[in-house]
């Protein structure tokens, strides 16, 4: 995380708490012309409007109070969505039993994207069983990108 991202992650975290939900992640990053400022919310019971609505409008409040960055920028806060990416440990914890689709930066096995289920998360390591029954255990740093399945 940026340092930006770090200090939104912390101001953000308070709000969270009094919706109910945690941050899940922040990202602040240029599209285009525009920057955007997004924060992703978890819950286990899903996201509303309201618990984006709640956390959203403290949020702006404090960052222009402090004014931590000095661009124009659009803020987003939403649900990190169905098809959410895996990158801390807690993401991980709270996807344990969750089909996940894993990008490698280095072929295993001859592929390098394996599809299965994700059986636990221990010091850095990934553990899987993919849909063909092998099992793997995948050093998170050996992966581009670990995110759930939808399966529809």
């Amino acid at each position: 995380m940026s340092k930006i991202e770090e200090k939104v992650y912390e101001i953000s975290v308070p709000f969270a708490e009094e919706a109910g939900v945690e941050i899940y992640d922040v990202e602040y990053k240029k599209e285009g012309p525009d920057w955007f400022l997004r924060v992703f919310l978890y819950s286990e019971r899903g996201i509303t409007v309201d618990d984006c609505e709640a956390v959203s409008r403290k949020l702006s409040d404090k960052l222009d109070e402090i004014d931590i960055i000095d661009t124009a920028y659009y803020l987003e806060v939403s649900s990190p969505g169905i098809e959410r990416v895996l990158k801390t440990a807690r993401h991980y914890e709270t996807a344990i039993g969750e089909p996940i689709t894993v990008k490698l930066y280095s072929a295993i096995d001859g592929k390098k994207n394996l599809t299965g289920t994700l059986d636990k998360f221990e010091n850095g390591v990934i553990f899987m069983t993919a849909e063909d029954g092998n099992h793997y255990e995948i050093d998170k740093e050996k992966t581009s990108q670990v995110k759930i399945k939808f399966e529809g």
